[in-house]
């Protein structure tokens, strides 16, 4: 049952669709892997990474919200269940209990380009049917590569 008509072809949806759905995914629990890590990280750099960490999950959930829309908008019912999440994210699940300050930092540039590469397959996949969604992933990716640069920063050990 559709109850929005899409104003995409059937094949355009599909793929843009399909697009949308993993970029939920990605996010939502790129989200729930930097509030696991915020929540548990030790050491030195608690105070700096533990903020670093809540500026992730910020950006991660605002634009699940956008991506979920987008979806919604192009007649594509977004999944966001806890269920759904834990079965087709291609994010690596943050170890349980207390996580040292740079292991924090590897566990999030991991997660940050597992999802950045994903990210721009989408941009690739949706450039022809729906400019728009592209769009948005052109967006979410430049967000992404912010934090991934960041955290990159504090792991160089120069």
């Amino acid at each position: 049952m559709t109850v929005v008509k899409s104003p995409l072809s059937d094949e355009a949806r599909k793929v843009v669709g399909d697009a949308l759905q993993g970029a939920l995914v990605d996010l939502l629990d790129l989200s729930l892997v930097a509030k696991q890590v915020h929540w548990n990280i030790v050491g030195p750099r608690f105070r700096s990474v533990h903020l670093q960490l809540d500026e992730v999950v910020a950006t991660a959930r605002s634009y699940a919200d956008t991506v979920a829309e987008r979806a919604s908008a192009l007649g594509v019912p977004p999944d966001g269940r806890a269920e759904t999440v834990a079965k087709t994210s291609g994010i690596d699940t943050a170890k349980d209990g207390w996580i040292n300050d740079k292991d924090a930092v590897d566990t999030l540039i991991a997660a940050l380009a597992s999802v950045i590469a994903r990210m721009r397959e989408r941009i690739k996949a949706t450039d022809e049917p729906d400019p728009v969604t592209q769009d948005i992933f052109i967006t979410v990716t430049a967000e992404l590569e912010k934090h991934h640069w960041m955290f990159t920063a504090e792991n160089t050990g120069v």
